[in-house]
């Protein structure tokens, strides 16, 4: 079969297409730039554009008609490529659509990891238990990582891992045989318009599903009592210090990973190997990533994430200096009320513009000044752009001691490691 993965450089996409290459398909695919994962894709020999008007699609299709155009849920359906897909006839999908197909083919038992935070790095540590308990596994991880590639398929295996996100309700086109939920903390406004949408979706998700592991505060007594679900204790009083991993986040969600082997894979009476393999985790990149001596990058964009990641900074240092791009102007309207006690781990804020991306138009963009309100330790926060004159300050805080810590979704990963590369 040969497949045309349309965002194939995304975290989402990128996978995918590795994972149909495994399986023997024809694959290719174009994105509007470059990333770690057209990289990683050329690297095994896969033909990626950059540039979508539609003219590598069409050539594509006329050297090798092509079978499926897989596409990112944020490409519009005036998008020059899906416009000219269905002209042409080729069967068009979204990736979920895509990768239910693919579990089903190949009789696949699904292990879903969901959650408003910690997805990737809680699959990546599933992943690599799965590795190093020598157990043949299939998977999809939403980065880059350096024990293996972003997606695999092993005929070998009985279990895909997937990082099940719930923007564009991908989560819900899947019945898991297990499911992890790290936590569950609103957002995604653009998908789900009000808080309790957003519940509900993770509630349907729940009951999708098989056995779910969780946090019993993420989720109501209504839930429990209907679908009879597996519900781990309080986080708060749960004691996780037996893992040894940086960041209170990070061992929580070992936990639910070290309770997957040991209740449902097979290792009851293997635990202390079980923990031994989880404190090893390299972690996975854009998750406080080490870029270079003391400066670190972190995906984290929601309130919740920051604490959490300055959280585990401080756990390396007393002195943080933390540069935050916000995403998303209409995500920015939905939880600014909640910036408030989330930056005291950090010394130094250095706050840039918001990084816009699937904007409503009826949204005015805010101010940094306007997210920044309510913030408790306000008197730390400086206002500033992506540009030479921050690079030689944080560079100067790093020389000096400090941690720098570079947080969004945005661009400013992609902007700190071509300073580095200078």
């Amino acid at each position: 079969m040969n497949v045309y993965f349309s965002g194939i450089g995304g975290v989402g996409i990128g996978p995918l297409a590795e994972i149909a290459r495994d399986a023997g398909h024809t694959i290719m695919g174009s994105d509007l730039g470059e990333s770690m994962l057209t990289e990683e894709l050329r690297q095994q020999g896969v033909n990626v554009s950059i540039g979508q008007d539609g003219s590598f699609l069409q050539s594509s299709h006329e050297a090798t008609p092509l079978d499926w155009f897989v596409y990112t849920a944020a490409l519009p359906e005036t998008h020059p490529e899906l416009v000219l897909a269905k002209k042409l006839g080729i069967r068009t999908g979204k990736r979920d659509e895509f990768l239910a197909d693919f579990l089903q083919k190949h009789n696949l038992k699904l292990i879903a990891i969901a959650g408003t935070h910690g997805k990737t790095t809680t699959t990546g540590m599933a992943v690599w238990a799965f590795m190093q308990r020598g157990i043949p596994v299939s998977y999809s991880i939403g980065t880059t990582v350096s024990f293996g590639p972003s997606g695999k398929f092993d005929p070998k295996s009985e279990y895909f891992i997937y990082e099940c996100d719930e923007y564009d309700r991908n989560f819900l086109h899947f019945n898991p045989s297990i499911s992890l939920i790290t936590s569950v903390d609103y957002d995604h406004p653009d998908t789900y318009p009000t808080e309790q949408s957003y519940f509900d979706a993770f509630n349907q998700f729940i009951g999708q599903s098989k056995v779910v592991l969780c946090w019993k505060k993420d989720i109501d007594a209504d839930t429990i009592s209907k679908y009879g679900i597996l519900h781990i204790a309080d986080q708060d009083t749960r004691d996780v210090s037996f893992i040894h991993l940086a960041g209170l986040h990070n061992r929580q969600n070992a936990y639910l990973v070290f309770n997957l082997f040991v209740d449902y894979l097979g290792a009851k009476g293997e635990e202390e190997e079980i923990v031994n393999i989880l404190s090893s985790f390299p972690g996975t990149d854009r998750r406080f990533e080490k870029l270079a001596e003391n400066m670190y990058s972190d995906y984290g964009h929601h309130p919740e994430e920051i604490a959490a990641t300055l959280q585990m900074a401080r756990e390396l240092s007393d002195n943080i200096v933390l540069v935050y791009q916000p995403h998303q102007n209409w995500r920015q309207h939905s939880i600014k009320e909640q910036y408030t006690t989330q930056f005291t781990d950090a010394q130094t804020i250095y706050w840039t513009p918001t990084y816009l991306t699937r904007e409503n138009p009826d949204y005015a963009v805010l101010a940094p000044e306007e997210l920044t309100t309510n913030i408790i330790n306000k008197d730390s926060i400086v206002y500033t752009e992506l540009n030479d004159e921050l690079w030689d300050t944080v560079v100067e805080a790093r020389n000096t001691g400090s941690l720098v810590l570079f947080m969004g979704a945005g661009t400013i990963d992609a902007w700190v490691r071509t300073q580095l590369a200078k």
